[in-house]
């Protein structure tokens, strides 16, 4: 459920969590029960975890500068076939 955030006429702030269907611009404010409206603000991106936040940032930046190959890798860095030893295996059709 999303968070919502209201202010009354005597300018107090609160949040509320409401289902995304529910239709009140308006909800009692809880320090002094005046009308309180909904207000529009931005979501709160600043509470992603530090992993969800680098991953944007990654995003982000592949779009308009992407990592580009310079070299051809060596020859250490391809890793070795995996050998299986199941007798099952050997019966298999090879490519």
């Amino acid at each position: 459920m999303p968070l919502y955030e209201f202010r009354c006429e005597n300018s107090h702030l609160h949040e509320l969590l409401l289902s995304m269907s529910a239709a009140d611009r308006t909800a009692p404010c809880p320090e002094c029960g005046s009308a309180a409206t909904r207000l529009v603000s931005s979501p709160a991106l600043g509470h992603l975890g530090s992993e969800r936040a680098r991953l944007l940032d990654r995003t982000a930046a592949s779009a308009h500068a992407p990592a580009v190959v310079d070299q051809v890798p060596g020859p250490g860095s391809a890793r070795p076939a995996r050998t299986s030893h199941d007798p099952r295996h050997a019966r298999l059709p090879r490519p």
